[in-house]
């Protein structure tokens, strides 16, 4: 029995995440075909074959409880607007990384991602009872580290030489959590109107 039970559908004012399916691929890969997403993602996405693939071992693995993927839909205009997942799921020891998130970089800095991780830290920590979410990015990727940690991750430490990018260069991984504990500060970090 899967710990997540499908399928997950999460809606805020800006944004709905739906369980992926093969029906969004191809506005997954138009949205993905623009090059400065992929910069810090160890795959090309901009390359039409290997981010169908991706998109197929996502949904793959959600039948085995692997990875649960989600498309990112914008309620504005009903756009699919990116991508984020639940992996690294281990129910035994009720913990979760939130990872492999992009956008469309015209939504990067809108608040689109600060209510997608709103939504999936509520799922989390109030249906799935974790204890532990994770989230890791590339060292160099400066907007992303500043983003987990506006949403009130806290840094952990880097994996040196964790993972090899798309170009063969080696990577660095700089790993964030929230803990249960934390939660309430979080959520009242998130739900606060932005300055």
């Amino acid at each position: 029995m899967s710990w997540i039970k499908h399928p997950v559908i999460l809606e805020g004012k800006k944004v709905k995440l739906v369980p992926m399916d093969h029906a969004h691929f191809d506005a997954l890969i138009e949205v993905g075909r623009q090059e400065k997403i992929w910069e810090h993602i160890s795959i090309n996405g901009a390359d039409k074959d290997r981010l169908t693939l991706h998109l197929k071992s996502a949904i793959l693995k959600r039948g085995t409880g692997e990875q649960y993927p989600f498309t990112v839909i914008g309620k504005q205009n009903n756009r699919i607007i990116g991508s984020t997942l639940f992996h690294n799921i281990f129910p035994d020891h009720r913990k979760l990384e939130i990872g492999w998130t992009w956008y469309d970089p015209a939504y990067w800095r809108t608040g689109y991602n600060r209510e997608c991780k709103l939504l999936l830290l509520t799922y989390c920590f109030e249906i799935l009872k974790t204890v532990r979410v994770q989230l890791q990015t590339d060292e160099n990727n400066q907007r992303s580290r500043n983003a987990i940690l506006g949403i009130g991750a806290k840094f952990e430490g880097v994996l040196r030489n964790e993972r090899i990018r798309a170009n063969g260069a080696l990577r660095n991984t700089v790993m964030y959590s929230i803990i249960d504990e934390e939660w309430p500060a979080v959520k009242a970090l998130l739900t606060a109107p932005r300055q």
